[in-house]
């Protein structure tokens, strides 16, 4: 008889049908949350899937010589890279001010920074094309300066970085207030510079943060609908991303295309989504592994 059934047998008949019990739940919990994730996540994939390719796979490889899926395709990766750009640089530098230092108004500036996660992305590509249109004085501006903002490409891309806004400035502000700041403090103090500080000590610690904030705002703006519907004017060839492409075509009755171009859409972000789940299970355990030294 092997010790673990001797500790079983030596707990009391409730304990032990307690435990039963307790195992008898967390199965079924397990067996609710797979279905439910089967139902919900999985059979929808499937029939993407499966519409996109029932009709032949070279019918629905024929989707992307289409030159206004090209054309759609070009205009996300486009806007994906802008935000990227944009929203990193700004996560970090909001990482590195809102935990290093205190200041009047940080608590604001913390709300600010999440305030786009609880606004609709139709009502912010509606605020964004009452500011940047011709109505109001910027956009008026812009429009007599030979720069187009609403039904262009730059709106696009402004309306992509404000429903994307807080996402790398979240993991990157959530890792360093973990850190604080004591090697920072100790590398200014042995004479570093800041840049030298923040290349060499900061961004080391932060890096994983960093690319988790930037994966998932890669995924959601790729996959943008709301905001950019509102600002983009939807015309083809020229404001079209690839989520309001996938409507134009499934509103022409143009399934396979429709599918097809949501299947690709459906898997990039999908693979975004694991790597970065992927990251962040390093991470963790990373911080484990710190905590237990």
């Amino acid at each position: 008889m092997t010790a673990i059934d001797v500790e079983a047998l030596a707990r009391p008949p409730r304990a032990r049908a307690n435990a039963a019990h307790l195992r008898l739940w967390e199965r079924a919990a397990i067996a609710a949350v797979t279905v439910l994730l089967g139902f919900f996540v999985f059979l929808p994939l499937c029939s993407i899937a499966y519409e996109a390719l029932r009709a032949g796979v070279p019918l629905a490889a024929a989707t992307f010589g289409d030159p206004y899926a090209r054309s759609a395709i070009a205009l996300s990766a486009i806007t994906a890279v802008f935000t990227i750009a944009f929203n990193g640089a700004f996560g970090i530098l909001a990482g590195w001010t809102l935990t290093k230092y205190a200041f009047p108004g940080k608590a604001l500036l913390l709300a600010i920074i999440e305030l786009p996660l609880t606004i609709s992305p139709v009502v912010a590509g509606l605020a964004l094309l009452l500011v940047f249109g011709t109505r109001w004085p910027i956009g008026a501006w812009f429009e007599a300066h030979g720069m187009q903002v609403a039904f262009a490409p730059p709106g696009i891309i402004l309306a992509t970085i404000f429903v994307t806004f807080p996402y790398v400035a979240r993991e990157t502000i959530a890792l360093m207030s973990e850190t604080g700041r004591e090697l920072e403090e100790a590398a200014l103090g042995l004479g570093a510079t800041l840049w030298q500080t923040f290349a060499r000590v900061t961004f080391p610690r932060a890096r994983w943060a960093i690319l988790n904030g930037v994966l998932l705002c890669n995924a959601r703006a790729l996959g943008e609908f709301g905001a950019v519907s509102v600002i983009s004017g939807n015309i083809r060839g020229l404001t079209d991303t690839v989520p309001l492409h996938i409507d134009v075509l499934y509103n022409s009755y143009n399934l396979v295309g429709a599918f097809t171009l949501a299947g690709a859409l459906a898997l990039v972000t999908i693979t975004l989504t694991f790597t970065r789940s992927t990251i962040d299970a390093r991470m963790h355990r990373r911080a484990n592994i710190e905590t237990r030294n």
